[in-house]
């Protein structure tokens, strides 16, 4: 079997999970036999004293067929 890992930053307004499942959902749209998801950085922009968009940093492992 053969892994590949891509990078991608995952955005939410609501919380860090959902920016984890954000990025998982938009790699699933060109990317098939995804087999995990590692959480690397967590950061968020700060708007006015509280939190304006949550954002994760992943990677994503899948599967390369021949």
């Amino acid at each position: 079997m053969v892994v590949k890992v891509i990078e991608l930053v995952g955005t939410s307004r609501h919380n860090w999970t959902d920016a984890v499942d954000n990025a998982v959902l938009e790699a699933a749209k060109s990317v098939d036999d995804i087999l995990g998801v590692e959480v690397t950085n967590f950061t968020a922009n700060v708007d006015n004293g509280h939190i304006a968009e949550y954002k994760a940093d992943v990677k994503i492992a899948f599967q390369v067929h021949h």
